[in-house]
């Protein structure tokens, strides 16, 4: 365990994001490597990847109430220097973990045919999507115990080992991908079934590491037999942090899900544009998410210490490096943002949507690093629900306006993009608000409980 309460938090952060940013990085090349050999398949498959692929914020909603719960209780257990408490919380993530696989596979195999339907541009993309999904769904299932043993090495103070598995596996789905989608060496190309198969195969290679890990490296946490039964009150104390979380992230796949709907009409190139650009903007916001995943157990083990103003230091250093790295970001993206595009397709309409995505949105690249911090401070206070209260505020500021745009005559996508800059630079506002709100009421308590 690393004791996070003592020494530099400017330092401690710098510290957990660099491994942090290193392994989302990787983790984001599954998409981008998977999307570069599906581009040579044409723009029906690129539409529907990239609309069956935001079935993964569903995933990630599910992992996430896993993954904050379980980092942030176990933080504020290290922090008050509580190891059978960690170990508790840690063996009821692995049994949360495989109720998640299983309902992932089962409403994944039941549902994907009826999502992709409502979403396709056309009866291609429909059919690439589907099939995608198909060979997808045992590795999105396959995530849920790395996904625990990630979150308690988090809660911990420790993110190297899962960096290192996280860009094993990526490097596994690269030397795969083409094998699989183009054939290559094998002459059998699967096409866009590749893609799903060879980030299956890549994941599961990973929970591999990560078990063998824990079973021969691993001493804080472990895995004990004895505290492998359902305690509801456990559970609840995880669901309580990690819903509103997962919250979030079911709302950004619905958010994501409407723009594919609203855009349907201008055809697969715009459906290709906004996958592409998406994407592309994933990656930009790692470095800001890294931070921000540094930050919850930074702050957290503090407030578990009862060490008010050193979660208060967290969130201005937070604040000040998100918000540094997003400005060069989003300079790159006013500058050529066609060149990010490029390496992906030449298609000229294609890249004239996905450039002028990106143009536009980056607008509001700072604002939403500023989002990411405040989350990462609420995971640690134990109270996640003011953050699902602000993204349920952006998603309904912008789902009506957007719907009632796309009705009206010399309706342009660019016309979404800057609603989408409007309604997240709210959010934000928000989101410190509510923070502000947090911190009055909190670390009064904690100062008092010294």
């Amino acid at each position: 365990m690393q004791d996070l309460t003592q020494g530099s938090i400017p330092g401690h952060l710098l510290r957990m994001a660099t491994p942090i940013a290193a392994g989302m990085l990787f983790q984001m090349m599954y998409v981008l490597v998977d999307l570069y050999f599906v581009a040579r398949l044409g723009d029906a498959s690129i539409a529907g990847v990239g609309a069956a692929g935001n079935v993964q914020f569903v995933i990630m909603a599910l992992t996430q109430i896993l993954a904050v719960g379980t980092m942030a209780l176990i933080a504020q257990a290290a922090g008050r220097k509580d190891r059978d408490d960690a170990n508790l919380v840690f063996n009821q993530s692995l049994l949360l973990a495989l109720a998640c696989m299983v309902l992932v596979l089962v409403a994944g195999y039941a549902l994907a045919g009826a999502y992709m339907r409502m979403l396709g541009a056309n009866q291609a993309t429909t059919a690439a999507g589907i099939e995608y999904l198909h060979w997808f769904l045992p590795g999105l299932a396959l995530q849920f115990i790395p996904t625990a043993m990630g979150a308690a090495l988090r809660g911990t103070g420790i993110a190297k080992p899962t960096m290192l598995v996280q860009i094993f596996t990526v490097v596994l789905n690269i030397v795969l991908a083409p094998v699989l989608i183009a054939g290559w060496l094998t002459g059998h190309a699967m096409g866009v079934a590749g893609a799903g198969l060879a980030s299956s195969i890549a994941i599961g290679a990973g929970l591999v590491l990560m078990v063998w890990y824990f079973l021969r490296l691993e001493k804080y946490v472990r895995a004990d037999p004895a505290l492998l039964r359902i305690r509801p009150s456990v559970w609840k104390r995880i669901l309580a942090i990690g819903l509103p979380p997962g919250g979030e992230f079911a709302l950004m796949f619905v958010y994501m899900g409407l723009i594919y709907w609203v855009i349907r009409h201008f055809g697969a190139e715009a459906q290709a544009g906004y996958g592409i650009g998406s994407r592309i903007m994933q990656a930009i916001f790692l470095p800001a998410m890294a931070i921000a995943f540094a930050t919850a157990p930074v702050a957290g083990q503090n407030v578990g210490a009862r060490q008010p103003e050193r979660v208060l230091a967290t969130f201005r250093a937070a604040t000040l490096m998100s918000a540094a790295v997003m400005l060069v970001l989003t300079l790159l993206c006013q500058w050529k943002p066609e060149l990010l595009v490029r390496g992906f397709t030449q298609e000229e309409a294609v890249v004239r949507v996905a450039a002028e995505f990106l143009a536009v949105i980056s607008w509001n690249f700072i604002a939403s690093g500023l989002i990411f911090s405040c989350s990462g401070l609420f995971q640690a206070l134990g109270n996640t629900v003011p953050a699902l209260l602000s993204s349920a505020s952006r998603l309904v500021t912008f789902a009506v306006p957007a719907i009632w745009l796309s009705a009206q005559p010399g309706f342009e996508l660019h016309q979404l993009w800057w609603l989408s800059v409007a309604t997240l630079t709210l959010q934000a506002a928000l989101s410190l608000w509510l923070l502000h709100r947090q911190f009055r009421q909190r670390l009064p308590q904690l100062a008092l409980a010294v």
